[in-house]
């Protein structure tokens, strides 16, 4: 019998001290719902959930139970190390973008090591205390235990749909990452896919000049570019050669806040008003392109070995001819063979459309640079990610100034190189003749200017506007461009773009503004927001954060020592 207690005891202290992990989100929970009848509603929901964890730990199925210890496990591991890691409770459309971006899985591992690691402490404990076996004489009604976990799933699913998506912080993490993989579930099984649509636009190829490219840089502030703020590194494009004209629309918004979004729906025109119903059924930038007779390019420096990314896939890739990596090229190096790729593409003869995705300045920033260029200090240790695109942030950041100094001066250094070492490269050896490009970045950067808690960059649930303020830029022989920028400047987003690059393939511009509204040059004003809940689903509607140059955190000048 006292080995049967000590067993109960065992199993009842690990699932307290697995719940105990969650101390941080309960007690804000608390605090936001004060002394009312809400305190109550959610303390009794709290009950019942870690109720019927415990219960869920006497299923006498070792299999079953094991099974789910580790679905519990898995489910805690992902949302309180994300919530660990970005000090704000884990939303459904965080969660949904976390799934599209699997690809990164191995990376945002190392990406928050302390956080992680602190997750995954609490959710070894709470797969011991669910999966150990139970003390034979302390064994509960079998309906009762096996009945425990699937009550618990379907209540606060149930909960969470009614309330689309919304209403989970302070919750266990093990039944909150469960709901939301069981509403994913359901929105996939009964939301059809509708089929993708073939370019029904007329294209005019006579009205066409030459060839067309879109440049997507990765995680670049608009404001530490010198042509958008005085206190910025150098871009390569305030000073552009004589034959080159470049039209800078300064700071702009862009579609979200993460780089699935926005990337996706720079490829397929998603407007504001129906961004998700475009995206899933309208075709794609290179579909465009063929259908105008341009031969279509995408120079990927990011991901090796063919593999896809933002959510492309083979349907799309089939309109792709040619599709460039740089599979053994030092990550260091990406940016300048992309400049090299597209050099070699630019003034060859045919038209071209060309869509580069940038290495850029994602995090790890420490050694995006060589070590010639680096021209900001104090800065962060060198020589720990080489071989990584997309890496940890230093575990200090959660309390340190100084680190975030460090990081932005390190973040000075990568931008300067793979904008400004770009650009110089590439207006050194690209006939630009007729051309036009577009340059711009998926989103822009936090970096704690202000002193916030949190390790992240972007990606928040709940941003700052410099999150969504990136550069745009239209690089041509063309001085028209230079009066739409100059009309537009701070006034303008990504919705623009792809109405811009359908104009230059030919297509007819007031056919393109009725499917796909304005273009760059327009003269109708533009709301300047991105979408702070990209994954609007469950009957909620996107969340819109204004872009305005006072919003946006200016580079502090007193990050780096004069060198």
């Amino acid at each position: 019998m006292s080995g049967a207690r000590t067993r109960l005891a065992a199993k009842t202290i690990l699932l307290l001290l697995a719940l105990a992990f969650g101390a941080p989100d309960i007690a804000a929970r608390v605090a936001m719902l004060g002394l009312s009848p809400g305190l109550l509603i959610y303390a009794a929901l709290y009950g019942v959930l870690a109720a019927c964890l415990w219960c869920s730990a006497f299923i006498r199925s070792s299999p079953l139970r094991w099974a789910w210890a580790t679905l519990f496990a898995l489910a805690a591991l992902l949302v309180d190390g994300f919530q660990s890691a970005t000090a704000e409770a884990m939303s459904y459309d965080a969660f949904v973008s976390m799934l599209h971006s699997a690809g990164f899985a191995g990376d945002a591992a190392a990406q928050h090591g302390a956080s992680i690691v602190w997750a995954a402490t609490g959710a070894l404990l709470l797969f011991l205390a669910v999966g150990l076996k139970p003390a034979p004489a302390r064994r509960m009604p079998q309906a009762l235990a096996m009945l425990a976990p699937i009550a618990g799933l379907i209540l606060l699913t149930t909960l969470l749909f009614f309330r689309g998506g919304e209403g989970a912080r302070g919750l266990p993490g093990a039944w909150v990452g469960t709901s939301y993989a069981a509403l994913y579930a359901i929105e996939m099984v009964t939301e059809p896919v509708p089929p993708r649509q073939p370019v029904r636009l007329v294209p005019k190829p006579s009205a066409a000049r030459g060839d067309v490219v879109l440049i997507v840089d990765e995680s670049i502030a608009a404001r530490y570019l010198d042509i958008n703020d005085p206190a910025g590194v150098r871009s390569g494009l305030k000073s552009p050669p004589g034959s080159v004209t470049v039209g800078n629309f300064g700071i702009a918004a862009s579609i979200t806040n993460c780089s699935y979004g926005s990337n996706l729906t720079l490829r397929y025109g998603g407007t504001r008003d129906g961004y998700q119903r475009q995206n899933a059924a309208l075709p794609s930038i290179f579909a465009y392109a063929r259908r105008a007779g341009f031969a279509t390019t995408y120079i990927d420096a990011q991901r090796t070995g063919g593999a896809y990314q933002n959510g492309m896939d083979d349907a799309e890739r089939r309109d792709i001819d040619h599709f460039v990596q740089f599979d053994d090229t030092p990550v260091v190096d990406r940016d300048m063979a992309a400049a090299d790729a597209l050099i070699a593409l630019l003034g060859n003869g045919r038209r071209d459309f060309i869509l580069v995705n940038k290495m850029g300045a994602h995090f790890p920033v420490a050694d995006k640079y060589p070590e010639t260029a680096a021209a900001f200090g104090p800065a962060l240790p060198r020589g720990e990610s080489t071989n990584v695109t997309e890496m940890r942030l230093p575990e200090n950041l959660f309390s340190g100034a100084e680190a975030w100094r460090l990081y932005r001066n390190s973040y000075r250094n990568t931008v300067a190189w793979t904008v400004g070492a770009f650009f110089d490269r590439l207006f050194a050896g690209a006939r630009l003749d007729g051309a036009l490009i577009v340059y711009t970045a998926d989103h822009g950067q936090n970096l704690h200017e202000r002193g916030d808690p949190g390790t992240t960059t972007h990606c928040s649930p709940f941003p700052e506007a410099e999150e969504g303020a990136v550069p745009l830029v239209v690089i041509g022989d063309d001085d028209s461009w230079a009066a739409a920028a100059k009309a537009n400047f701070d006034a303008s987003s990504h919705y623009r773009i792809f109405p811009t690059l359908l104009g230059a393939m030919g297509y007819d511009r007031e056919a393109v503004r009725r499917l796909y509204g304005e273009a760059l040059d327009s003269a109708r004003p533009d709301p300047r927001t991105f979408n702070s809940l990209f994954n609007a689903r469950l009957g909620r509607k996107p969340i819109w954060v204004e872009v305005r140059r006072s919003a946006v955190a200016r580079p502090p000048a007193s990050d780096f020592d004069a060198r």
